[in-house]
């Protein structure tokens, strides 16, 4: 019988007569993320584990650990992990050096993974990538985190020859996008994501955009375990916050289901909770106590200066480690910069291993902004993680002929893309960021149907 399981943060599961596929399986009670920050809020059902072991294909859509674990991933040495058609091959690189059997996905063009399953891979320019799952011709278009940036044309011209068609993407309040911040008086800053209430308003309306009829909430499904990122479980979305504000009529499924893709039954899957316990950050090697050295100083530097783009942007940014503040000096406008506090180990590992992300999204590691908005303003946390750490392009030529790839794959689509963001960016500007005022809901509508 064809069927999808959908368990974990962000793995789906699809069946012919066995197990064909597994995307991004992180085994989270086993495999801890982000320096020990994140673990799996529910648990694998033993069965479903064992498919995902023996899955025919393991697909994985980006680096990050709660998708791509370094732990995990050593469990599929003898299954064939395919992977997106990412410029700069980080990934592949890493994977065939250890001897993982790899084969690429082409960019947006189907591919028979067996009789009645097929995929459809499309990459991002923020190296994520986007998967399309026609199981007997029902269509799952599995986001993750990756949105559909320069993409939703040739998704809604795909959907339009489905006649089920499930939505499965990154949602919920916003805690895995960085949300410790502090203002200039050392006061944490409240995240205004926490007052998005209407999930459901927000699923629906992207799928529509996408001209799908059916959600399935997905690759949100995670809970910090750090004595100092615990905190944040405050800010991580509640299984029924999904269906707040869910448009009648469309079809809302709850997390954790199995899709029958004959007969379109569906039905739940029993997970239960991860209860976990606090685990000190020296369990992790993080001592926050240890300071900074003059090579560690050194190392940092060159890291930051290398990204051409970051280099002329900001001036300075400020590691404040130990409780001593080390300032790297850089070439941009004056007194605009970051303070970062974070532990020595951790703050090593992800400059060594060009893993700043994880850093970030670990939600252990202040943020003080000065002068500047977001990590996003001037691109700042996409060319140093996305392009320069994932994407192996730092200098302005190179990340001239990134562009330059990307932008051929996507197309004429580029050109409405770029219109949509420069117009959600003007209405920011103007509109008050609040949730709960209406002037934001009927932009949130408008920019959904332009979509």
């Amino acid at each position: 019988m064809p069927h999808l399981k959908t368990i974990g943060n962000a793995t789906l599961v699809a069946y012919e007569k066995k197990c064909i596929l597994a995307t991004d399986p992180w085994f989270g009670e086993e495999d801890d993320a982000y320096f020990g920050s994140w673990n799996l809020s529910h648990k694998i059902p033993t069965p479903i584990k064992n498919d995902i072991h023996n899955a025919e294909f393991i697909w994985f859509s980006h680096g990050h650990p709660d998708h791509l674990n370094p732990s995990s991933i050593e469990r599929f040495k003898s299954n064939k992990i395919l992977l997106p058609d990412h410029v700069g091959s980080r990934i592949k690189d890493g994977l065939e050096q250890k001897g993982f059997d790899v084969g690429i996905l082409p960019d947006r063009k189907w591919v028979n993974l067996s009789g009645k399953i097929k995929v459809f891979c499309i990459t991002t320019v923020t190296q994520n990538a986007i998967l399309l799952v026609d199981i007997n011709g029902y269509l799952f278009v599995n986001l993750n985190d990756a949105g559909d940036k320069g993409c939703t044309g040739i998704i809604k011209k795909i959907s339009k020859n489905y006649r089920k068609k499930f939505l499965l993407t990154l949602s919920g309040y916003g805690d895995a996008d960085m949300i410790n911040f502090y203002d200039e008086n050392g006061d944490f800053i409240e995240p205004i994501a926490l007052k998005n209430t209407h999930v459901g308003n927000d699923l629906s309306l992207y799928a529509k955009s996408l001209g799908l009829n059916s959600v399935i909430p997905f690759s949100s499904f995670h809970i910090y375990q750090r004595n100092d990122s615990i905190w944040t479980n405050k800010y991580t979305t509640p299984i029924d916050a999904y269906s707040i504000k869910f448009h009648e009529d469309l079809e809302y499924i709850p997390p954790f289901a199995i899709v029958n893709c004959s007969n379109g039954e569906i039905h739940q899957i029993e997970v239960e909770k991860n209860l976990i316990e606090q685990l000190d950050s020296k369990t992790f090697g993080d001592d926050w106590t240890e300071e900074l050295n003059q090579k560690d100083l050194n190392r940092i530097s060159d890291y930051f200066s290398r990204k051409e783009k970051v280099n002329q942007f900001i001036s300075f940014i400020n590691f404040r480690v130990g409780n001593k503040d080390n300032f790297i000096k850089l070439k941009g406008e004056k007194n605009k910069g970051i303070t970062f506090e974070a532990p020595r180990n951790s703050l090593m590992k992800a400059v060594n291993y060009e893993i700043f992300d994880d850093l970030l999204i670990g939600n252990f590691m202040k943020t003080t902004l000065h002068n500047m908005r977001s990590l996003y303003e001037g691109d700042f946390d996409y060319y140093v993680t996305k392009y320069a750490d994932n994407g192996r392009a730092e200098s302005i030529e190179e990340l001239e002929e990134y562009f330059k790839i990307y932008n051929k794959r996507i197309g004429k689509e580029r050109f409405y893309e770029m219109f949509l963001t420069t117009s959600k960016n003007f209405a920011k500007r103007l509109l008050p960021y609040n949730y709960e005022h209406p002037a934001y809901g009927i932009a949130k509508k408008i920019y959904f149907f332009l979509k």
